[in-house]
């Protein structure tokens, strides 16, 4: 284990803390910006959102946990299921997707709750890789359809078109993104997403795909589009909101203690046991309660930022705190806020068959780390189920007595946790943490 350069505790000096807080700021920078873009939410909220949630998450950890939340990806689909796009890519209900995204960050605080008073073990019994490595291909390869679109058509009156303009932007992006992640070193490997989507952003410049208009109209400093229930929509739950965002935890929590133990190994704790799972867990799903309440899109831990740690070793909270304040700063400059929403649709693409493809791979991976056997005809049928029912798009509908609907990766995901719970053969541990 290298020593640290900057440990948990340790304080920068002040130039230090500004170059160091920026770094971890630019790491989550473009897939933080990018959720919102691909639902149709505003990108000034998310960084605002993303800088706040991160701040909470430290004080929910007691100052022991370096970690930056940003907005999640496996949320991505049912956003937009439940809020809907328009013509122009803009979230038609936004306020669905925020009632949703509360939701989920109640139900982690209750699992938070669980985990406190009875230990954690029967979460990893109930979500064993199974379970959630076919989800999370779901995830992944249930957009690459939206990902391929959005990098070769465009649409004109209303019919999709091919653009071999358009998508040549999309694999510029896509093969830049892809050369600083496999042949860089250091920093600069730590954050392909940012870096392809400038690189992609310049040569849309070049060859005119870019309007600076909007740029130029807007203001230097604008309050971000804040979306705040019973002020800018109605607060009105609904099962279908329920159904679309809730099961999807299933993913996300696995996801967060994957990174709680990845971290964990790279500072040279036990994340676990000090603070807690169930602080780590409450602190992102209060974050994700308080982005949606002010209009962001759920929050999760970000691999990018424990990258980033792993390679400066710098572990220090202030530094993660200081990257925080940044977001929250900058998501005020109008003119900053501008220029990304003039980033072409085909560069989102380009980024996005990448972003995409690693979740999906993410899932194998996950897979061949736990030796999952599928000579074992259990472990078979689970994962065939899973991946077929979401990715085909099968869904539940019920009308009577009452109105419910359960589709696509939801209902893959419930449908692989029961499956795993009520088929013979289940291991009596699965999938345990480190002690």
């Amino acid at each position: 284990m290298s020593k640290a350069v900057l440990d948990i505790n340790d304080k920068p000096t002040a130039g230090q803390l500004v170059t160091l807080s920026f770094q971890h700021m630019f790491a989550m920078f473009g897939a933080t910006i990018l959720v919102p873009t691909l639902v149709g939410l505003s990108p000034s909220i998310a960084l605002l959102s993303s800088g706040i949630a991160t701040i909470i998450f430290l004080f929910i950890t007691q100052f022991k946990v370096p970690a930056y939340l940003g907005s999640s990806f496996a949320f991505i689909s049912p956003i937009i299921m439940v809020a809907g796009l328009n013509e122009a890519g803009v979230a038609v209900n936004p306020g669905n997707a925020m009632i949703g995204a509360m939701a989920v960050g109640i139900v982690y605080a209750i699992v938070a709750l669980i985990i406190w008073n009875t230990g954690y073990k029967w979460l990893m019994r109930l979500l064993p890789p199974i379970v959630v490595a076919p989800v999370i291909i779901v995830i992944g390869l249930g957009l690459s359809g939206t990902a391929v679109d959005m990098a070769m058509n465009i649409t004109v009156e209303n019919v999709k078109q091919y653009s071999g303009l358009h998508f040549s932007a999309a694999l510029v992006t896509l093969f830049a993104a892809i050369i600083f992640n496999v042949y860089f070193k250091n920093i600069l490997s730590a954050m392909p997403i940012l870096l392809g989507l400038i690189v992609g952003y310049i040569y849309s410049c070049i060859i005119g795909l870019v309007n600076f208009a909007q740029v130029k109209a807007a203001a230097w400093f604008a309050l971000p589009d804040f979306l705040l229930p019973g002020v800018d929509y109605e607060f009105k739950i609904t099962s279908t909101i329920l159904l679309a965002m809730v099961p999807i935890v299933i993913v996300t929590i696995s996801e967060h203690i994957g990174h709680q133990l990845v971290l964990g190994k790279v500072v040279n704790r036990n994340y676990i046991k000090d603070p807690g799972l169930h602080r780590s867990l409450l602190g992102d799903g209060l974050g994700t309660f308080v982005s949606a309440f002010i209009g962001g899109p759920p929050k999760t831990t970000y691999g990018e930022n424990i990258g980033v740690l792993a390679i400066t070793r710098v572990y220090s909270i202030y530094v993660i705190g200081g990257a925080a304040v940044l977001a929250i700063v900058i998501s005020f400059f109008g003119k900053a806020m501008a220029v990304i929403s003039t980033i072409p649709t085909a560069v989102l693409g380009g980024i996005s068959i990448l972003l995409f493809g690693i979740i999906a791979s993410s899932g194998l991976r996950m897979f061949v780390e736990n030796k999952t056997d599928f000579g074992n005809n259990r472990n078979m049928v689970i994962a065939s189920v899973i991946l077929v029912v979401g990715i085909g798009g099968a869904k539940i509908s019920i009308t009577y007595p009452f109105e419910i609907e359960i589709s696509g990766m939801a209902l893959a995901a419930i449908i692989g946790v029961l499956m795993n719970l009520v088929l013979p053969g289940r291991p009596k541990q699965e999938n345990e943490l480190e002690e």
